[in-house]
């Protein structure tokens, strides 16, 4: 059984700094790519970043590109987001999530995702 676990979500004022962990247990987690997600009341799921199953290929949307850092800890197994420069936009919940086969590079599509946390919300005031 998969379980991932997102932590660190909250509120903070515009141009500040957040880090979320996500925790997972069930698969050995360095065998997979990993992903964070976000989605706005009224919006679909967004892709934000990727991490490929080694940690040595990363990928961003291009609007948190410059801003957040998606990194691992295979040893902890625990991957982490670390938010700068916050704007109201990236107001959300945010999701992790685990690539369904193995040794993938991270994918950009929540269809290509097997598990999910349960979210945790970031609130960005102005």
């Amino acid at each position: 059984q998969v379980q991932l676990v997102e932590s660190g979500g909250g509120l903070v004022q515009a141009g500040g700094s957040l880090r979320l962990s996500c925790a997972a247990s069930g698969r050995t987690f360095s065998n997979y790519a990993m992903g964070w997600f976000r989605q706005a009341p009224g919006k679909e799921r967004e892709f934000v970043a990727a991490i490929s199953w080694h940690g040595r290929n990363t990928y961003y949307a291009d609007s948190v590109k410059g801003r957040f850092t998606i990194s691992r800890d295979n040893a902890k197994n625990t991957m982490y987001l670390q938010m700068n420069s916050l704007k109201p936009e990236d107001t959300a919940a945010y999701y992790c999530a685990q690539d369904r086969v193995g040794y993938g590079s991270g994918p950009a599509f929540p269809s290509q995702y097997a598990y999910w946390g349960q979210g945790t919300q970031v609130t960005v005031s102005s």
